[in-house]
């Protein structure tokens, strides 16, 4: 089964373009002096400078593979438009003899150029960053709530003072009271003093509160 055949009008504009552009740089090759095959060759050269640019052009969009499509499309356009009868072919100028005759070096100048100058490295991917892991962390606990001031309770008054009751005077039994004034008489004749309530507690051995009683006495 065969395969149907489509026409492509961008291809078919392809083949006449390059037809014609082919032809003008041969005639422009012939009338400056290169016959036979030689004519034929400079359209072979210029096409294949410019197939080769646009290669590079596609892979690296450099300074050195612009410089070269420039001068290639100057090449082309230029022969083209000077089929155009703006030159006179019968009478090339020496100019356009000089520079027809200069496209081979110049054309394997760039052709070198471009093949075996290295294309830039495509940079590196950056590397995936790692995932971080995820710690499981407990819950902050929740703060506590403001505590509720109490209420303010009323400032008792203070109670009112009882009277104060006198200390009872212990009993001094009439006994007592003469033996501690023969006692006291005694310390009056030795040492010409009254006798003090610490030294008669100490001489009857009796408690302070009733020694204080028996020299109220005696006073």
């Amino acid at each position: 089964m065969f395969r149907s055949i489509r026409i492509d009008a961008v291809l078919i504009q392809a083949v006449i373009a390059g037809a014609l552009s082919f032809a003008h740089l041969h005639d422009l090759a012939e009338a400056a002096g290169q016959t036979g095959w030689k004519a034929w060759a400079y359209p072979v050269s210029v096409d294949l400078l410019l197939v080769a640019v646009w290669r590079r052009l596609r892979t690296e969009r450099s300074k050195l593979a612009w410089f070269w499509f420039l001068v290639a499309l100057v090449a082309s356009l230029g022969a083209n438009i000077a089929t155009a009868g703006l030159l006179d072919l019968d009478h090339v100028p020496a100019w356009l003899r000089i520079l027809v005759a200069g496209w081979p070096a110049l054309a394997f100048l760039g052709g070198t150029l471009l093949a075996h100058t290295p294309t830039d490295p495509a940079p590196a991917p950056a590397p995936a960053p790692r995932p971080v892991p995820v710690v499981d962390r407990p819950a902050a606990p929740e703060p506590a709530p403001d505590p509720v001031p109490a209420p303010e309770l009323p400032t008792a008054e203070p109670a009112p003072a009882l009277p104060q009751v006198p200390a009872s005077v212990p009993a001094v039994p009439p006994a007592l009271v003469d033996h501690a004034r023969k006692v006291a008489t005694e310390h009056r004749t030795r040492t010409g003093t009254d006798i003090d309530t610490a030294t008669l507690r100490a001489r009857l051995g009796v408690p302070e509160d009733l020694a204080g009683a028996i020299v109220a006495q005696l006073a």
